[in-house]
């Protein structure tokens, strides 16, 4: 399927003649070039795409454009130069109108101080989309009333955003962007302004919707972690550069550059990489229908003190031990040897390698994984598992990240179509996020 959000050579520069700008990057010279000559370079040449339901984390520090590109995704900053599309339909070439139209049909958006209207009702505020595009006010009042409740708001409806807490009010903005429908949410740093238990437990719901709803979502983060733990892919960004692009995995196990290696060496390993990224091949498995014989012929070639069985269905049946089989063999005993002794520990692919530590420990066989649908995916033995939190990369700088951030300009009002409109600052090129 072709990419729901894509980006080809984006570029936002703020000042007079910002195309100047453009043609001096493209022809080497630097960002801090164009500051002497009062052009903010925010976004540089940034290529990316957003996949059909997938959570898009763009991860960078103050600073580094993460929030100006995604106001370009919203249609609220046009592009100094590049194409950005929404689908089939490149915004970076529409009138004003034409984007506030795409906005209200394909874009919803969720921010980092909630955004709600005191003066309404909860029930109104997460329906106000709804109504900014002229739906009659049954039919919104309904789909505001189950947007919060897929967000846990339930019978909420007719309070005040002043009663809810910070955790509450953020879920009203999220009933928001549910309920009206677009394809594609938005997020800006929409989780930052709360309290630790309360911020996780909102990234728990946001993935949890999002599998149920397959909805597509570019999330904006500084947190490593937190993009880390949502996010399907991950794109790095350092003054105005995308430096990388990739999963969890990829980032941690090869980084693109020192930067990128600098930024991740204090993550908790074991909280990011899953049994899936962990996990080997055995030698060999066995059929549920075979028998000892056979077990031990291919315990032999191997040189395995261990054999993975399988049934037909390529669920894991269980796991079978050297001495058990030899003496199965001696004794001459048709059926294979199970040993209560020696029980199959069996884990998800997607369970965080934090949590292996307890099943290896409990067991002396490796630790089975399977795939969603409960088939066997390979193994994890204790070895293994220990050696997964080996050190990433090699030879770079321990010295920290730098992170200077340029003055941020205020966030924007409410604009006709529900969301925000730039301030004049945006305009001037105040905001280089």
């Amino acid at each position: 399927m072709p990419p729901v959000i894509s980006a080809e050579g984006l570029y936002k520069i703020f000042g007079r003649r910002p195309q100047r700008g453009v043609r001096e990057l493209q022809g080497g010279r630097s960002r801090e070039d164009l500051r002497a000559q009062g052009l903010t370079a925010a976004v540089i040449d940034a290529s990316f795409s957003v996949d059909p339901g997938e959570i898009f984390v763009v991860m960078g520090l103050s600073g580094s454009g993460k929030s100006t590109l995604i106001r370009m995704v919203n249609g609220l900053l046009p592009a100094t130069a590049g194409e950005l599309r929404i689908g089939d339909e490149v915004l970076s070439k529409m009138s004003p109108a034409q984007v506030r139209e795409v906005r209200r049909r394909r874009i919803s958006m969720v921010f980092q101080n909630f955004a709600l209207l005191p003066h309404r009702t909860v029930g109104e505020n997460a329906a106000y989309g709804l109504e900014v595009s002229g739906m009659n006010r049954s039919d919104r009042e309904k789909k505001a009333r189950e947007a919060l409740e897929m967000v846990g708001l339930k019978g909420w409806d007719g309070y005040r955003p002043s009663a809810l807490s910070g955790g509450m009010q953020q879920r009203v903005g999220l009933a928001r962007a549910l309920a009206s429908g677009t394809d594609v949410m938005l997020m800006d740093e929409a989780f930052s302004a709360l309290d630790p238990l309360i911020r996780r437990d909102m990234q728990d719901q946001l993935v949890d919707l999002q599998q149920r709803l397959e909805k597509t979502i570019l999330f904006i983060t500084h947190d490593l972690n937190e993009a880390m733990r949502i996010g399907d892919r991950i794109a790095m960004m350092r003054d105005g550069r995308i430096v990388q692009v990739g999963t969890s995995e990829e980032i941690l196990n090869e980084p693109a550059n020192d930067y990128v290696a600098k930024f991740i060496q204090d993550v908790d390993r074991t909280r990011v990489l899953v049994a899936g990224a962990v996990m080997e091949q055995p030698p060999e498995t066995l059929g549920a229908g075979q028998g000892p014989r056979t077990a031990h012929k291919l315990l032999r070639e191997t040189q395995n003190s261990w054999l993975v069985v399988l049934e037909r269905d390529r669920t894991p049946a269980g796991v079978l031990w050297q001495d058990d089989v030899a003496e199965a063999v001696r004794v001459g005993q048709e059926q294979l040897p199970w040993s209560s002794e020696h029980e199959m520990a069996v884990v998800s692919h997607d369970t965080p390698v934090a949590e292996l530590f307890g099943k290896s420990a409990q067991h002396a066989a490796p630790l089975v994984v399977v795939d969603d649908e409960g088939r066997f995916a390979g193994v994890i033995p204790r070895v293994t598992l220990l050696t997964a939190l080996g050190v990433i990369g090699e030879g770079a700088d321990p010295s920290p990240v730098p992170d200077v951030p340029p003055p941020e300009a205020p966030g924007g009002s409410a604009a006709e179509d529900g969301q925000l409109a730039p301030t004049a600052d945006d305009r001037r090129g105040g905001d280089a996020r």
